[in-house]
């Protein structure tokens, strides 16, 4: 396919793509999400399910999307109405804008959160000396009905400007300033956690597996859901991406790059957190609340802690925006080609309605306090078990059916860069049988049918 004819947006350089990826799987996924996950799920045992959940079904899901992105050189539904048209897989693509919707519109809460705290520390750091310490004031400040959404609306504002200037100057531009920057902070913060005492603990419990934990199927469902989370699996982030590839650009070292990164980004994330949780005698397993509530209490313990806070919270904000800017660029690239809208019309409609159904997630915590959407879970909760445990999932199996049973075999191998090698059918081979049964498996028992 000529490149040169789509009159689609491309990627200035490999590099640059790759960046984007990244940018796109680093975020608060990464560090909020995995952090607390991490700590309700076991430590070392959920570590090495995760990791295996990211060889074995990660990077054959993610190679799945890079390669229908580039081949289709299309949106999320264009690429399977091209590739299949006139079959129903185009509900893949519909799945994946849903998911895009879903999770910015309550990743954007979290993220102004993470914006709150930053500006916070940059003026001094939040007040949180007084009775309740850390905790009243994250209760205070969350709950509370318009400032959550005021740091809501400034994280959407910017992902929104990054998408509207467009792929080369906005997405791979703002990715090449944020991925070096990030990797340079978490490994600095990472090296001064290990400094503080927690060290032996935090080790031993993020890479020593308990055995026994192994008996418990919410382990497994958590470690699928945060490899899917924080790959950008089965949302159709990573198809949008590929869609901006050049054909010349070769697609298994990408897609290994982006994991390994990823994957080592999560690890120092742990080796962040975890010293620091340990060093001051808290629980790791403190929930969604470890990075808003027990850190700002540590970094009140430190001599140098507005710093370490301050270097945190950017860490954790500047990560969000390039997740969210993947997400945004989703559901924009869809409107785009299907209404004939211009990239600066689309991006900021749809962010705002993404934006607007962002709200509930934030007043769940304040007003809507009162409301459970499934089982017993809070608005913001509700709406992340729907994306992370539903959609992701069913949007991941469907795509690796597609490349491994809906697509022809040795267009699919072709369009790969595989070649037909042992690799290319072995990966045929792993989307048509082990990747989709063990994502039924974990799908089912995480809906309670299993």
């Amino acid at each position: 396919m000529n490149d040169l004819n789509t009159g689609r947006e491309q990627w200035g350089s490999r590099l640059g793509f790759i960046l984007a990826a990244m940018g796109s799987a680093v975020g608060l996924g990464n560090i909020w999400r995995f952090a607390y996950v991490a700590g309700e799920s076991g430590g070392g045992t959920f570590l090495l399910l995760y990791i295996l959940c990211i060889i074995a079904i990660g990077i054959p899901i993610l190679m799945a999307e890079f390669t229908i992105g580039r081949r289709a050189k299309s949106d999320v539904v264009g690429s399977f109405e091209t590739l299949a048209p006139g079959t129903p897989w185009f509900v893949t693509g519909f799945l994946g804008v849903a998911s895009a919707f879903i999770i910015l519109s309550f990743y954007g809460v979290v993220a102004g959160w993470a914006f709150h705290y930053f500006i916070q520390y940059v003026l001094g750091g939040p007040a949180i000396g007084g009775e309740g310490g850390s905790e009243s004031y994250f209760i205070e400040f969350h709950t509370s009905t318009y400032s959550p959404l005021i740091w809501q609306s400034i994280f959407m504002i910017l992902t929104i400007g990054i998408v509207y200037v467009g792929v080369k100057k906005g997405i791979e531009k703002s990715n090449k300033i944020l991925m070096p920057l990030l990797a340079i902070l978490v490994i600095l913060l990472a090296g001064y956690s290990l400094t503080l005492g927690g060290a032996q603990e935090a080790l031993s419990f993020l890479f020593s597996p308990d055995w026994s934990s192994l008996r418990d199927p919410n382990v497994y469902l958590a470690a699928l859901g945060q490899a899917f989370f924080s790959l950008s699996l089965g949302m159709g982030a990573l198809i949008t991406y590929g869609s901006y590839l050049s054909s010349k650009d070769k697609l298994p070292g990408a897609a290994v790059s982006v994991v390994t990164l990823d994957t080592l980004f999560a690890i120092l994330a742990g080796l962040m957190i975890f010293p620091a949780v340990f060093a001051f005698g808290n629980a790791p397993n403190s929930g969604p609340g470890l990075v808003f509530i027990t850190l700002p209490d540590i970094f009140n313990s430190l001599s140098l802690g507005v710093v370490f806070g301050t270097l945190f919270f950017f860490l954790l904000s500047a990560a969000a925006i390039s997740s969210g800017v993947s997400l945004l660029e989703v559901a924009v690239a869809y409107f785009m080609r299907k209404f004939s809208w211009s990239r600066k019309k689309a991006a900021i409609i749809i962010g705002g309605i993404i934006f607007l159904i962002g709200i509930p997630s934030s007043l769940g915590y304040g007003a809507l306090n009162h409301v459970t959407l499934i089982g017993d879970r809070d608005i913001l909760d509700s709406m992340d078990f729907i994306a992370s445990n539903i959609f992701l999932p069913l949007g991941g199996l469907l795509i690796a059916l597609f490349v491994g049973v809906g697509w022809n075999k040795a267009e699919a191998i072709e369009a790969s860069d595989f070649g037909n090698t042992w690799i290319g059918h072995a990966w045929i081979l792993i989307l048509r049988t082990i990747a989709p049964v063990a994502i039924l498996i974990i799908f089912l028992s995480s809906i309670g049918l299993f």
